[in-house]
């Protein structure tokens, strides 16, 4: 294969707003994490360059509202999807308890080919607050939704701590890989220079 080939991925990471979405997504990407809290507005993506084995991959990774006036943001989001990544907050049951509702909008929306061996991923997030005495959703309460869910990957994350979050991520790319029908394609990649803003790209709508 030649060295400039990559394959193109794309991942929707959806879940309640205030979950941390968009904390995980730039610690991943950025690496920074602010405490400031800024509502996603529609949708916005990031891309990361990475290599599994032998395969050069770019993985975009859509960024989408929790408010659920922005809940249907509409297909063409959703389509081409390789993955998606839920999210909760291990705080928050209410958080917990929507993850139902996120998994079937996707799949109504995304519409993929074959929705029982789609690729999902489940994130429970912010197991650093006070040091894990606030968290109200057990791990074994959160295996057992994936379980019921055909077996999904399941990881614990902190953003703020960093913890986990770059083998949450590995392991979302290497499991829309193994499904691919991802495209191949010949990237340009993105500049060096290239400032942070200029990177991401997004709808607010």
């Amino acid at each position: 294969m030649s060295a400039r080939r990559r394959t193109l991925l794309k991942v929707i990471v959806l879940g309640d707003s205030g979950a941390g979405k968009t904390s995980l997504m730039n610690q991943y990407v950025h690496k920074k994490f602010s405490q400031q809290y800024k509502a996603t507005i529609g949708a916005d993506f990031v891309t990361k360059e990475l290599q599994i084995d032998d395969r050069l991959v770019t993985l975009q990774i859509w960024d989408t509202a929790g408010q659920e006036r922005f809940q249907s943001l509409g297909v063409a989001f959703y389509r081409g999807a390789d993955c998606c990544a839920l999210v909760y907050d291990v705080n928050v049951m209410r958080s917990f308890d929507t993850l139902d509702n996120w998994h079937e909008e996707f799949l109504k929306q995304a519409n993929p080919s074959d929705p029982k061996t789609f690729p999902f991923i489940l994130l429970g997030n912010k197991i650093d607050i006070d040091g894990g005495n606030s968290r109200v959703v057990s791990e074994k309460k959160a295996k057992d939704w994936c379980a019921s869910k055909g077996n999904i990957l399941y990881f614990e994350t902190s953003a703020k701590e960093d913890y986990n979050v770059d083998p949450a991520f590995l392991s979302i790319a290497k499991t829309a890989l193994a499904h691919e029908h991802g495209q191949d394609i010949y990237f340009q990649g993105i500049p060096e220079d290239v400032t942070e803003n200029e990177q991401r790209g997004g709808c607010a709508c």
